[in-house]
């Protein structure tokens, strides 16, 4: 009698297998890895952030901060996939207030890359912090080192070890022009973070830190930023509107949602002022930059016949809501969002535009 041995069809992944196929959903392209590096550094309570790239990203990816920074085992623990410090339990998925929350960027940067983790507690009383250098997804070394407070990643070569994701990768001015639209955003959510960006060695933007010691100073430094980032020249109008949205039945559990604050601030261009694209249109909620088609028509209703046809207006929106009135779950990137109220918020962006 013939014992026939039955593989299993399904099998557990290898932990290195598992983390590029993450990667491939959290890192498209050298941008991604900006997106994700500087999130973490502004989720660490930086101050100052410094973007150097080389070959449009390709070959180099380095992020400074001078954030809260880490101890040695945090360090390592970084690096172990779904481990965070941002969310604790599921229910914290529903209303998220931290830019990176997923516990898959830093492991799934360090399975496509030569990574280099170098940090040090900010509050801490020995002057040696730990460095980590971790090639295509393996530790290779684990260290003291000497470094300020605060946080350095070295993220070089990527996708060295997956030679068919690096043909994908655009010419270096295309990744170059990504990185640089995405710390734009980032830049204006926080205008009170210095952003330093260099690209091949030359300085591209210096940006101060602004001062905000209260809400009110808010727009003032918004205004600042946005004049160093787009020009000086572009007529632009305050916006500052404040509504509610309307509590609605909930036909799933039969309840009625209560009435929700929303405000939406910020600048518009004045009429007549118009771009060929969207490129000058910055969109955000609770300060994070997001797509959404919704708010993309509310503005173009709003400025209804003051916009030529095929014209896009120039604006910085930041929307101010619950957060558990927002969807941020439903893009690997986290840049769409969908609102649980959408006629309602789309209404409120038009209003406040048109006014």
């Amino acid at each position: 009698m013939l014992l026939v041995l039955r593989m299993n069809r399904i099998r557990l992944l290898p932990e290195q297998v598992a983390n590029q196929i993450a990667a491939g959903e959290v890192v498209e392209r050298p941008a991604s890895v900006v997106k994700e590096l500087v999130e973490n550094a502004l989720d660490a309570k930086a101050t100052r952030i410094t973007v150097e790239i080389q070959a449009g990203g390709r070959s180099l990816i380095r992020v400074t901060d001078d954030g809260i920074g880490m101890n040695r085992d945090d360090a390592l623990l970084c690096l172990e996939r779904h481990a965070t410090s941002k969310i604790q339990r599921a229910e914290d998925l529903a209303s998220i207030a931290t830019m990176g929350f997923r516990g898959e960027a830093l492991p799934s940067i360090a399975s496509v890359s030569r990574f280099t983790l170098t940090t040090r507690e900010r509050d801490s009383d020995s002057p040696e912090g730990t460095q980590v250098i971790v090639n295509g997804g393996r530790i290779v070394e684990v260290k003291a080192a000497g470094c300020a407070p605060g946080t350095v990643l070295d993220v070089r070569q990527i996708f060295f070890n997956l030679p068919a994701r690096r043909k994908f990768l655009r010419s270096e001015e295309t990744e170059s022009a990504h990185i640089q639209h995405y710390l734009t955003l980032a830049a204006l959510a926080y205008p009170e973070v210095a952003f330093t960006f260099i690209k091949d060695g030359r300085v591209i933007w210096q940006l101060p830190g602004a001062r905000i010691e209260n809400d009110e100073a808010r727009p003032g430094s918004l205004h600042e930023r946005l004049r160093a980032l787009i020009g000086g020249d572009v007529k632009l109008l305050q916006v500052d509107y404040t509504t509610e949205l309307p509590a609605v039945a909930n036909p799933e559990n039969e309840e009625e949602t209560h009435p929700s604050p929303l405000r939406i601030w910020g600048f518009i261009g004045a009429p007549g002022v118009a771009r060929s694209t969207r490129e000058d249109q910055f969109t955000f909620v609770n300060r994070r930059p997001v797509e959404n088609r919704g708010i993309n028509f509310a503005l173009l209703e709003g400025y209804h016949t003051a916009l030529m046809k095929g014209r896009y207006p120039v604006c910085c929106l930041f929307l101010e809501v619950d957060p558990a009135e927002v969807d941020v779950n439903i893009h690997p990137a986290k840049r769409e969002v969908k609102f649980h109220r959408e006629r309602a918020v789309r209404e409120a962006v038009a209003q406040a535009v048109r006014k």
